[in-house]
């Protein structure tokens, strides 16, 4: 209530730590509400985003054990301190994953569900996180319906799935705001930022950034400044300002540490460590290595551990780093984090080229290129194609917009931007908010290769029939 309110994460963490220390020390963790205050205090710690908040939890899940459920228990070593826990628990989530098959309670689903968000476990989640969507649009839940939304939209991001990502988190959005869950709505704007900053939309993902922390900093949510530096790192990565990248990384966590209860610091490691090299700051780069080597992240995921042989192999600077870059892209699994393999393939391929070994570098580098056009990626795209035609390969891809890659959804907000309606009134016709019109537009622009509405018409004019209506 306060925080869907004019509340604070600090004053409900307070409230919810006293009045579980004010129980009489209840048998069981149900007893009291016990349980369901300390799930709450969860959340608490886990949108604060200040690693002493976490004590309380931690006292509580200690005060209650052995008593404690085994979903709050992984929920615990999965989110708030990953990098030192998530390791040790690794076969009960993945057994508490498989048993989703089976189960129809909504809340347990989203709750094992929460456990694979820094563990890379989404996948097993779908099938279970699909029936809660589907049960929630016919009426039986909107918050379960929310939560699995954005779930969801984690899993499409990761896996490359981005038009998907993009639809779930305007829906998400559009039912936070109509059924009154603010507290939900910077979650879904983190998501349509990072895809825009990816995307090369980046007024795009500065307006939803600047969105997002408006709500969140009076609440004091600082996870919702975290993640807006996580989608600094990418937009500056993205344009080669990597002075940017590593002033945003570092804000996250520092060079040489991976911070103790600060889950979003697995999102920058490579991040981190490319900027780093590419400012000068190889020092600050070997550091962060050690640090990733040394808390073993790799044995949590194959995306983790194909960003932490890259970010060694990106902060060798001799001939031993080509051989660490292979030792990256032959870890199984890898190809289901498409974005991620893509930056690696291209870092490899970039470091093949400027070694000389021309031949080489090409399947690396258009392997990449592939794969940023494919996610319409289009910064990075561009980096590549440059790399590739660098080669002295003709037929790479031209750095000009990907004219066919608007998804249906975009094309039909261009066209009635371009038939002169307003923010507001597509909103009223498509049932979406003037702000995701607008955030559309800021992705819509760039992919067209114009900077304003006037030009929608003459560039909509150009487009290729979509595949559907050629079907037709």
């Amino acid at each position: 209530m306060l925080l869907n309110g004019d509340g604070d994460v600090i004053t409900a963490h307070r409230l919810l730590t006293q009045a579980i220390e004010d129980q009489a020390r209840p048998d069981r963790i149900s007893d009291t509400g016990v349980f369901e205050a300390v799930s709450g205090l969860f959340l608490m710690c886990r949108l604060g985003g200040r690693p002493e908040l976490w004590t309380s939890f931690h006292a509580a899940i200690s005060e209650f054990a052995p008593d404690v459920p085994e979903d709050l228990y992984l929920l615990g070593q999965t989110c708030a301190d990953p990098v030192r826990t998530a390791a040790g628990v690794l076969p009960l989530v993945d057994a508490a994953i498989a048993g989703l098959r089976s189960e129809t309670d909504h809340l347990r689903i989203l709750t094992i569900s929460s456990t694979a968000h820094f563990t890379d476990r989404q996948p097993g989640c779908r099938e279970a996180l699909w029936r809660v969507v589907r049960e929630g649009r016919r009426g039986s839940g909107v918050a379960p319906l929310i939560t699995a939304l954005d779930h969801l939209g984690l899993d499409a991001w990761l896996a490359g799935h981005w038009d998907q990502a993009q639809e779930l988190a305007d829906e998400g959005l559009e039912l936070s705001l109509a059924h009154g869950y603010p507290l939900l709505t910077w979650a879904f704007r983190y998501r349509q930022a990072l895809i825009a900053a990816a995307c090369g939309a980046y007024d795009g993902a500065h307006t939803l950034t600047d969105e997002m922390l408006r709500w969140a900093a009076p609440r004091r949510i600082g996870q919702a400044g975290l993640a807006a530096h996580h989608v600094g790192s990418v937009a500056a990565l993205g344009r080669g300002d990597f002075e940017d990248a590593y002033q945003h990384a570092t804000a996250i966590s520092p060079a040489g540490v991976l911070a103790s209860h600060v889950p979003l610091a697995l999102w920058v490691l490579m991040d981190l460590v490319e900027a780093a090299v590419r400012t000068g700051r190889h020092t600050e780069a070997a550091a962060h290595v050690t640090a990733i080597r040394d808390a073993g992240i790799a044995a949590i995921s194959p995306r983790l551990a194909l960003l932490a042989a890259g970010s060694e192999a990106i902060a060798t600077a001799d001939s031993n780093g080509l051989g660490l870059f292979e030792e990256a892209l032959a870890i199984p699994g890898v190809d289901r984090f498409p974005f991620d393999l893509a930056r690696v393939q291209f870092l490899y391929g970039e470091r093949l080229r400027r070694a000389r070994s021309t031949k080489e570098s090409r399947p690396h580098l258009a392997a990449a290129l592939e794969i940023f056009e494919r996610l319409g990626a289009r910064p990075w795209a561009s980096r590549a194609a440059r790399e590739l035609q660098a080669t002295g390969q003709t037929n790479a891809f031209p750095d000009q917009p990907a004219h066919d890659s608007l998804t249906p959804q975009e094309r039909q907000i261009a066209m009635l931007a371009a038939a002169g309606m307003s923010n507001k009134e597509i909103g009223q016709r498509l049932f979406l908010s003037h702000r995701t019109v607008g955030a559309h537009l800021y992705q819509i622009f760039p992919k067209l290769g114009i900077r304003s509405r006037a030009a929608l018409r003459d560039a909509l004019a150009e487009l290729p029939e979509p595949l559907h209506a050629r079907s037709q």
